[in-house]
């Protein structure tokens, strides 16, 4: 068996034994690398925080899918860490400057864990952010009652289980930028929220971009690298 020489560290990396921060990330994407807490224990989800925070000192560090055994951990160790046990996320570190504005549309209250998580992350990656709940299509009105603010935004994230139809919905209501979010919630027939992905995937509003079901994560980096780039809307009437 071959063994190959010890390379030494590796630039970029930061090594834990157990886990490889990629401590380039940020200067390389311009968002710092995010812990995902799933599967790791609570002193893993302190240490990589802490780790994060000491090598962005002047960035927030977000970490997702906390146990509440993780959230309790964080909260012990690293106080200055702001903890939402709804979207099961935790914050450490400045906040960054906001550019653009993100509205998060939640279709019900039973999606709040995934909106809430969509919301933490996009101001983490550095865009406004304005919640809009319970506005699903069993009341129609709802939704048609907040249209302007739907279309103040530079990028919207639609978050919506059962049938999964409010992206659809608010694509034909307004022309900005539309990420949709399928829930887990529903019934026995919403299988998970495959019955809330497919509707999406098969949107007939045009613009209506989707990703996986109950990843409030992935649709707030993409809703926040929109918000970011996007002209002032002073410029655009200009």
């Amino acid at each position: 068996m071959t063994h190959l020489p010890d390379q030494g560290p590796q630039p970029g990396v930061h090594d834990l034994g157990y886990a490889r921060l990629d401590t380039d990330r940020l200067e390389r994407t311009g968002d710092a690398e995010v812990v995902y807490g799933a599967g790791k224990t609570p002193s893993q989800v302190v240490e990589l925080l802490r780790t994060l925070h000491a090598t962005h000192p002047g960035h927030a560090v977000l970490a997702t899918r906390l146990s509440v055994e993780a959230q309790d951990a964080v909260r012990a160790a690293l106080p200055d860490a702001v903890v939402d046990p709804v979207g099961r996320t935790a914050v450490l570190g400045k906040p960054p400057a906001l550019h653009g504005t993100v509205a998060v549309v939640a279709a019900g209250t039973s999606d709040a864990p995934v909106a809430a998580e969509a919301a933490t992350t996009a101001r983490v990656f550095g865009a406004g952010v304005e919640l809009i709940t319970d506005v699903g299509v069993a009341g129609l009105h709802r939704i048609l009652g907040v249209r302007e603010r739907l279309d103040a935004a530079d990028c919207l994230i639609v978050v919506a289980g059962m049938e999964g139809a409010l992206p659809s919905v608010v694509g034909g209501l307004v022309g900005v930028p539309l990420v949709a979010v399928p829930t887990s919630v529903g019934y026995g027939a919403s299988f998970g929220g495959l019955a809330a992905l497919l509707g999406m995937l098969n949107s007939c509003a045009p613009g209506v971009s989707v990703v996986n079901i109950d990843n409030g994560f992935g649709a707030g980096v993409f809703a926040a690298r929109v918000a970011r780039q996007s002209v002032p809307r002073a410029t655009k009437e200009a």
